[in-house]
């Protein structure tokens, strides 16, 4: 993996064994995996010790994973593990945002209580690349902490990818003048405005709490993506403000740039009810718009509003009832 790419991914050096003496109690066929959340990342208002470690599990074969891993750890599927292991994989890569969740699964001889995820390495691709659900994609816009790393050249570059895309959406979202907090702000919030868990069980100031004590986090993430838009933007740290070039040309390029769901809807947004034109045409209208942010910002909470709700929905039938109610209630503890 090039210095590039690693530091592209957010590869944190020192990783806590911690998180190794977890990983040996799992099926050892990953092909990636990172560890993000509170009790991973600090968060203003989020210091307690037991906060449950929130993992990504990146596999090549789902339903391989699955079958070796319910045979290890059944315990930690609800009753949907009658169902099979091919039962698993399908409602994994086919139901919701493409992850399947184990939720509050102790860890006694660690003294932690972690939720996973478990992806295949298409779907986790696909939505980097394309922003088809803008979930684990939108997770990785933030700052976290990546335990396996990734061989996959296919994997390394969507996940470049996936940051290029946050900075051209979030400049076309912010003014011409902005902070480095007010640009690593709009990136954090593009997963979560239009999340509807945030209208109830999450801190209203969440991306507050998430960006401000990991501004150097962010900025070690995004700089080797900023140096590739120095024609667009002078970007600057600390307290000394940004500015960037909000010519309509310059708009349209970034539009040009984004993921292809994104393209997509604004296409069939802009030709609802009307003359039906083309995506160049679409975007260059939208470019020159007045309204091209607000757009833009619809679009992406439509998008996640929708992969939130079926994936949360998802989330009762892998946790089961007791557990969904359980992680429900944890949820918004925290909250107070």
């Amino acid at each position: 993996m090039t210095s590039a790419v690693v530091k592209a991914v957010g590869v944190v050096k020192d990783v806590s064994p911690l998180y190794y003496r977890i990983l040996s109690k799992f099926p050892q066929n990953l092909t990636f995996c990172f560890a993000y959340g509170s009790a991973v990342k600090p968060q203003i208002g989020n210091q307690k010790k037991h906060n449950m470690i929130d993992l990504i599990y990146c596999v090549e074969n789902s339903y391989r994973w699955h079958g070796a891993n319910i045979e290890m750890n059944p315990s930690h599927y609800s009753a949907l593990r009658y169902l099979g292991k091919g039962f698993v994989a399908r409602f994994q890569e086919n139901w919701g945002a493409k992850v399947y969740f184990n939720t509050l699964v102790e860890m006694r001889e660690e003294n932690v209580t972690i939720k996973y995820g478990v992806v295949s390495q298409k779907d986790l691709i696909a939505d980097l690349l394309d922003w088809n659900d803008l979930y684990l994609a939108g997770r990785l816009h933030k700052p976290v902490e990546i335990i396996k790393q990734t061989n996959s050249s296919q994997l390394q570059n969507a996940l470049q990818s996936n940051l290029r895309s946050a900075v051209h959406t979030a400049l076309l979202i912010l003014p011409e003048t902005f902070s480095e907090y007010d640009f690593y702000f709009a990136i954090s919030n593009l997963s979560y405005a239009g999340d509807f868990r945030m209208t109830f069980g999450e801190n209203k100031n969440k991306v507050r709490n998430i960006v401000q004590p990991q501004l150097l986090n962010f900025r070690e993430l995004y700089r080797p993506i900023l140096q590739q838009f120095h024609v667009y933007v002078d970007f600057a740290t600390g307290d000394t403000q940004c500015h960037q070039d909000i010519n309509p040309e310059t708009k349209l390029h970034h539009l040009m740039q984004l993921p292809m769901v994104p393209q997509q809807r604004i296409v069939k947004f802009w030709n609802h009810g009307g003359l039906q034109q083309d995506m160049e045409d679409v975007l260059r209208a939208v470019a020159y718009d007045i309204d091209c942010a607000v757009i833009l910002r619809q679009i992406l909470k439509d998008i996640v509003w929708q992969s939130s709700v079926r994936q949360s929905l998802k989330g009762v039938l892998t946790a089961g009832f007791l557990k969904s109610i359980r992680y429900s209630a944890k949820k918004i503890a925290k909250m107070f």
